[in-house]
């Protein structure tokens, strides 16, 4: 999706914005090769650590609504973790963190390395020629961790020194708040949006001009319940940032 830019409060310069999906989460598949070394680890696989539930299905929402291109990972993230730069302590799991080094630098070539490129080539490309790109990074959360209840029903994650970004987040939420009052809407709960994700990673080669990165976070317990209350939530969740983007058309 394309769309001239018109005038922001902040005096963004007009031009031409695009839009990019992911979903670094988006399933538990282990393949056939690895599977040797998840054994015990069935129960992990299906919970929250071992993909963000429902983040998938949120992600193709968000594609379509904004006729985005869509870079989704499903193997799980206990395989290798896609939101972790390289060299990150936790970039593998207990399962493969000490699996030998050549095995790992496969995982990461077949698994981590295809998602990533492609889409900061994407994003590379469009910065080339001129557009500005906001980049829609689709996660999920689990209600409860380590006792701690988590109050939100939606998070959005930004990072706060970066004005499209926070200005972005906050029309999302307001629109979010005014079409569905019930919803607890959070901005950089229940991780900061600065934290070390994918969009941080973009964040240290575009400029903030050209590159606006925002993690939408869904709590669990909508997926879980399932029905119409979790098509509720994601079609409130798209309508609301069409008109968040509208100051863009």
């Amino acid at each position: 999706m394309q769309e001239q830019e018109a005038s922001t409060d902040n005096g963004a310069v007009t031009g031409i914005t695009d839009y990019l999906v992911t979903c670094e989460h988006g399933g538990n598949r282990i393949p056939q090769r690895y599977r040797q070394f998840f054994g015990g680890f069935d129960s992990l696989l299906h919970s929250h650590r071992g993909y963000d539930l429902g983040a998938l299905n949120m992600a193709n929402e968000l594609a379509a609504t904004l006729r985005a291109p869509l870079f989704a990972c499903t193997t799980s993230r206990l395989l290798i973790d896609l939101n972790r730069p390289v060299g990150h302590p936790r970039l593998y799991s207990k399962a493969t963190r000490h699996l030998p080094l050549t095995m790992r630098r496969e995982i990461l070539e077949r698994y981590y390395l295809p998602v990533r490129n492609t889409a900061e080539a994407y994003i590379a490309e469009a910065v080339r020629s001129g557009k500005k790109i906001i980049h829609f990074s689709s996660h999920s959360f689990t209600p409860e961790l380590d006792g701690q209840v988590r109050n939100a029903d939606i998070g959005l994650l930004y990072d706060p020194s970066r004005p499209l970004e926070r200005d972005l987040c906050n029309r999302w939420r307001a629109n979010l708040k005014a079409q569905a009052p019930c919803l607890a809407v959070r901005r950089n709960y229940p991780y900061l949006g600065k934290a070390n994700g994918f969009a941080a990673c973009l964040r240290r080669r575009f400029p903030a001009d050209a590159y606006i990165g925002i993690e939408l976070e869904i709590n669990q317990k909508h997926f879980l319940k399932g029905g119409r209350q979790w098509e509720a939530l994601r079609s409130s969740v798209c309508e609301a940032l069409k008109k968040a983007i509208s100051v863009y058309s």
